[in-house]
């Protein structure tokens, strides 16, 4: 007779094995006075960890989950986002996987942090909201966040939150909220944020020059875009010699897309405005006059 799997004890394997998987690509990362944090091996020369956290820009020592020592150096911050990429001297660190898809409400998850020397420190909960995009306490705009009910222990600033199967879900912070609340930044978000600090040590972010406000759009505005749109932005105020004065856009113009997607909130505008399309000629849709206009625009970028 085949002997009965206790589910708990299969579910508690499952969970260690997957601290053991994300574990290997969870480091100690010792760059301020204090406590050290924890980071993730996003290449073999580069750790991904919170900005709060890097309080040096060089002699930063990086403990691997086998006991070696690299020293690292600053590659590039993102401070809006909270979140820094080290480049270590010497490669050694084993990248980390990221989730193919985003995280639940209600799925299960593991902080993980390598505060000290002594190995991997868990804490298991589960996603308990999600959101975004949100104005931080940083003065950035975290386009999408995670809230889970896990332990946010000392030193876990950094680290990963991971999925049963030992998957990242996003990095732990307590850098953004006010009151050290820590959130956890999705994967996705993160990963981007990684990429663009790897080539340009820094976010590209754009701008159009103008002021908006949400405004809501009638039954017959909606009628001449051609689908159901509740609201688009009033341009209010056009910079002189901005990107959007350049192109024509007028004070009363309202906002309705932007590359093809609709428009219905500044957060959203401005989170839009960021990575690749810097530099580059996007269609903006606008109504004026009721009708709707396309007018293109060259993305400026934000010093």
């Amino acid at each position: 007779m085949a002997t009965e799997i206790n589910p708990l004890v299969a579910l508690s394997q499952a969970m260690a094995e997957a601290v053991a998987k994300a574990g290997a690509s969870t480091v100690l990362v010792d760059a301020r006075r204090r406590l050290p944090a924890s980071g993730i091996g996003f290449a073999p020369d580069l750790v991904l960890t919170a900005d709060h956290v890097v309080e040096r820009e060089d002699d930063i020592h990086i403990l691997l989950p086998d006991g070696s020592q690299r020293s690292a150096s600053l590659a590039g911050r993102d401070p809006g986002n909270d979140l820094a990429l080290l480049r270590l001297a010497e490669a050694g660190v084993t990248p980390a996987e990221a989730a193919s898809e985003p995280a639940r409400i209600g799925q299960l998850a593991l902080a993980l942090g390598r505060p000290n020397a002594e190995g991997i420190q868990a804490s298991l909960g589960v996603v308990s909201a999600l959101g975004g995009p949100v104005r931080t306490g940083r003065g950035g705009l975290l386009e999408q966040y995670l809230r889970t009910d896990t332990i946010p222990y000392p030193g876990f600033s950094g680290g990963p939150l991971i999925d049963a199967s030992g998957r990242v879900l996003g990095l732990n912070t307590s850098g953004l909220a006010h009151g050290g609340v820590s959130l956890t930044i999705p994967a996705s978000l993160a990963w981007g944020v990684a990429e663009a600090l790897s080539r340009h040590g820094r976010v590209r972010r754009g701008y159009l020059g103008v002021r908006s406000q949400p405004t809501a759009l009638p039954a017959a505005q909606q009628q001449a875009l051609g689908r159901e749109q509740a609201a688009g932005l009033l341009l209010v105020g056009v910079e002189d010699g901005g990107p959007a004065a350049q192109a024509g856009l007028l004070v009363g113009d309202i906002l309705v897309g932007l590359a093809g997607e609709p428009l219905t909130d500044p957060d959203e505008l401005l989170a839009r405005l960021s990575g690749d399309i810097v530099g580059q000629s996007v269609p903006l849709e606008i109504l004026r006059g009721g009708q709707p206009v396309i007018i293109s625009v060259k993305i400026g970028e934000r010093k």
